[in-house]
């Protein structure tokens, strides 16, 4: 798990996928002093993160890089 401070506010939206709606939440995440993540969260863990976060909040995640060089989070822990 790595931890970071969430330094941008986070964005919120839906997208149509095959008649589904999929939720999303994007923010960036401070690591270091070197490294900014782009971090993506999708249906109940993005409604999470949306209602629970905020900009400069510590917080932890594990997760999957994808192809655009983004974090696909799967699990959060506050600090």
């Amino acid at each position: 798990m790595g931890f970071g401070k969430i330094i941008s506010d986070i964005e919120f939206k839906f997208i149509i996928n095959h008649k589904k709606y999929i939720a999303i939440s994007t923010f960036a995440l401070k690591v270091s002093e070197n490294c900014i993540l782009k971090v993506k969260a999708y249906n109940e863990l993005a409604d999470e993160c949306y209602q629970e976060l905020e900009k400069s909040d510590v917080i932890g995640i594990q997760g999957m890089l994808n192809s655009n060089m983004e974090i696909i989070i799967e699990n959060i822990q506050r600090s």
